[in-house]
C-alpha cells in the first residue's frame, strides 16, 4: 500500500512538474491600429473617455510606451501596418508607400495590388489585392510557423492595405470592405469563396442600418470644448453643412460614405467580433491573431482635421466600442487569457488655415501643380513630355528610359529641378538622393529618410515642406507623411496576458512592437525585423 501511495505521489508531482514547465501563451493576441491617431489623443480627450472605455483601461490596467516614434518616411498608411507587424521599415520591407512609382515596371503600383488574383465577394475589382509586394514576413507569419501552421490569423479593415499587411503571407483569411457594394470581401489568394457566414452578413445591408440612424454627437454640442466651431471653411462638409448629419440619402446608394463617419469603427468591430466567433479564434490553447485595423478616424481626419468636432466625437465612441470590445473578448475568451496592444499607422498634421487663424505657421503646397509646371518647362527646354513621371512620397521620380534614349545629362536636369523646388517657398529642402548621406541634415531626419528608401521603388529627388505645409490636393482638411513628430508620434499600449502594468517614458520605436510580440510568444521575430524587445512591458 505504501508503495502505490509513493508510485501516486511521484506520478502527481511529475504531472506537476511537466504543467508548470509547459510553454505558457495567451489564447489570442488581438492587434488594434487605429488609422491616424496622434499620440497626443490619449490626453487631449482623456477627461471625456470612459472609466469603463477602453483607452482609460489600457492605460490604467496595462502599459503604456509614450514615446514611441516611427522611424521612417514617408509616414503614410501601406507603411505604417506593415512596420507595426514586421518590425521592420520600408527600406527592407518594399513598402514604401500606399502607392509608388516602379522604376522596373515604369508605373505606379498601388501597395497591395496582385493582378494575378480575384475578388471574392462581389463583382469589383476592389479584391484583387494580396501581401505579395511585401518582401518580409510578419509577426503572423512567425506564429504561424511556430505552431506548424495550426494557428489561426485573420485580418480585418475597412481599407485593404490595414487588413492584408498585417496579417501576412500565410494567414488564413483577410477581409476588407468593399465601398462599391457594401460588402466585406476578400480575394482568391485566401479561398475561392467566402465563408457562408460573411454571406449571411452581407445580405444583412447593415450599412444601410447605420446610414438610417445618421450621425448625430454623442453628447451635447456646448461639451466638445476641445474643438473648434462645427463650421469651418477649412473643413470638407461631404454630408452637409453641420450636426447632426442626415445619412439617408446614401441608402442603397453610396457606400463609401460609412468610412468618414464613427459608424465604420462600428461596422469594423461588429465585423471583427463575427469573424472571433465564427472561425473559433482562441477557442483551443494553440494561439491564434486576430489583427484589426480602424480605417475611419484616418478619413474623418483627412476631411476635417484633428481639431474638429468630428474628430473629437468621432474618438469618444471609438473609446466606448474599444470598451465594450474588451468586455466581449472577457466574455468570449476569458479575462486575462488574452493579449491586446493597440497603436497607429501615423498621425497628422494640424489643418493648415487652423493654424494660421491661430497665428502659427503653416500652409498648402500643390505639389500637382508643381510638378507639371516643372514638366511644361522641361518640355520646352528638352523637347521631352513628361520627363517627371511622379511625385509620389515627397519624391521626384525621372522617365529614365526617355532620358537614357535622348542622351541627356541627368545630373544636369537633376540640378535644375532642385533649384526650381527650392524656390518654392514652402519647401524647406530638396535634394538628389543620391546625396543623402551627404548634405548637413539632422542625423533623425537623415535615418528616417534611409529607413524609407527601396531603390526600385524610391525617387531621384526628395523634397522636404516646411514643418505644417501639406501637400494638397485641395483647400482643405489635412493630412500626413512627413518627419515631423505630429505625424510620427503614435500610442502603443499593451494589455492582458502576459502584460506588466505601468508606463515607460524612454524612446521606443514602432519597429519594437513585432520583436516584443515575439518575445511574449516565444517565436523568432520576423526575418526583416530591425526593432529591439521593449522588456519593461513583459511579466
Amino acid at each position: 500500500m505504501q508503495r502505490f501511495f509513493a508510485i501516486i505521489l511521484f506520478l502527481t508531482a511529475f504531472s506537476t512538474l511537466q504543467a508548470q514547465q509547459e510553454l505558457k501563451r495567451p489564447k489570442i493576441v488581438v492587434g488594434l491600429v487605429i488609422d491616424q491617431m496622434r499620440w497626443d489623443y490619449l490626453y487631449r480627450y482623456y477627461d471625456r473617455y470612459s472609466e469603463t472605455g477602453g483607452f482609460k483601461r489600457m492605460l490604467n490596467q496595462g502599459f503604456t510606451c509614450e514615446n514611441t516614434y516611427i522611424p521612417y518616411t514617408p509616414t503614410v498608411t501601406a507603411c505604417g501596418h506593415s512596420t507595426i507587424y514586421t518590425g521592420s521599415v520600408p527600406a527592407l520591407s518594399g513598402i514604401t508607400g500606399n502607392f509608388w512609382w516602379d522604376n522596373e515596371q515604369m508605373r505606379g503600383v498601388y501597395c497591395t495590388e496582385d493582378k494575378t488574383v480575384n475578388t471574392v465577394g462581389s463583382n469589383s475589382t476592389q479584391g484583387k489585392m494580396s501581401p505579395r509586394n511585401m518582401l518580409v514576413t510578419s509577426i503572423c507569419d512567425e506564429l504561424r510557423l511556430a505552431t506548424n501552421f495550426k494557428s489561426k490569423v485573420i485580418g480585418v479593415a475597412i481599407k485593404d492595405r490595414g487588413g492584408i499587411l498585417p496579417a501576412g503571407h500565410s494567414a488564413n483569411a483577410a477581409y476588407w470592405y468593399d465601398n462599391s457594394a457594401g460588402k466585406w470581401i476578400t480575394s482568391t489568394y485566401y479561398m475561392n469563396e467566402l465563408p457562408k457566414w460573411v454571406a449571411e452578413y452581407n445580405n444583412q445591408k447593415i450599412v444601410d442600418s447605420f446610414y438610417e440612424k445618421g450621425w448625430a454627437l454623442l453628447y451635447p454640442e456646448n461639451s466638445y470644448l476641445q474643438s473648434t466651431a462645427d463650421e469651418k471653411n477649412y473643413e470638407s462638409k461631404p454630408f452637409g453643412s453641420k450636426f447632426p448629419y442626415d445619412l439617408k440619402n446614401f441608402i442603397g446608394k453610396d457606400y463609401g460614405k460609412i468610412s468618414t463617419t464613427p459608424m465604420g469603427n462600428s461596422l469594423t468591430f461588429d465585423f471583427a467580433k463575427k469573424t472571433l466567433i465564427k472561425e473559433q479564434l482562441g477557442a483551443d490553447n494553440i494561439t491564434d491573431f486576430l489583427a484589426i485595423s480602424f480605417s475611419s478616424p484616418d478619413y474623418i481626419g483627412h476631411t476635417f482635421g484633428p481639431n474638429s468636432i468630428e474628430a473629437e466625437d468621432g474618438f469618444l465612441r471609438l473609446d466606448r466600442e474599444l470598451g465594450e470590445f474588451f468586455d466581449f473578448l472577457d466574455a468570449t475568451i476569458g479575462k486575462g487569457q488574452y493579449t491586446a496592444f493597440l497603436s497607429a499607422d501615423h498621425g497628422a498634421a494640424h489643418v493648415p488655415e487652423f493654424m494660421q487663424e491661430n497665428k502659427l505657421p503653416g500652409g498648402r503646397i500643390f505639389m500637382g501643380t508643381v510638378t507639371g509646371n516643372l514638366n511644361k518647362a522641361l518640355n520646352e527646354k528638352y523637347k521631352i513630355a513628361n520627363i517627371i513621371v511622379s511625385d509620389e512620397n515627397y519624391q521626384v521620380h525621372l522617365n529614365h528610359p526617355a532620358l537614357d534614349s535622348a542622351k541627356l545629362d541627368k545630373s544636369e536636369i537633376i540640378d535644375w529641378i532642385i533649384q526650381k523646388l527650392l524656390a518654392e517657398p514652402e519647401i524647406d529642402r530638396a535634394f538628389s538622393l543620391k546625396e543623402l548621406n551627404n548634405i548637413p541634415l539632422p542625423a533623425t531626419v537623415r535615418k528616417m529618410l534611409n529607413n524609407g528608401y527601396y531603390p526600385k521603388r524610391n525617387g531621384d529627388i526628395q523634397f522636404i515642406p516646411k514643418p505644417n505645409y501639406i501637400d494638397a490636393w485641395n483647400n482643405t482638411g489635412t493630412t500626413h507623411g512627413l518627419w515631423n513628430p505630429y505625424d510620427t508620434h503614435i500610442p502603443l499600449l499593451w494589455y492582458g496576458w502576459g502584460i506588466k502594468q505601468g508606463k515607460t517614458n524612454r524612446d521606443t520605436y514602432m519597429t519594437d512592437i513585432a520583436p516584443t510580440l515575439g518575445a511574449l510568444l516565444h517565436i523568432q521575430m520576423p526575418n526583416g525585423s530591425i526593432g529591439e524587445v521593449i522588456t519593461e512591458v513583459l511579466k
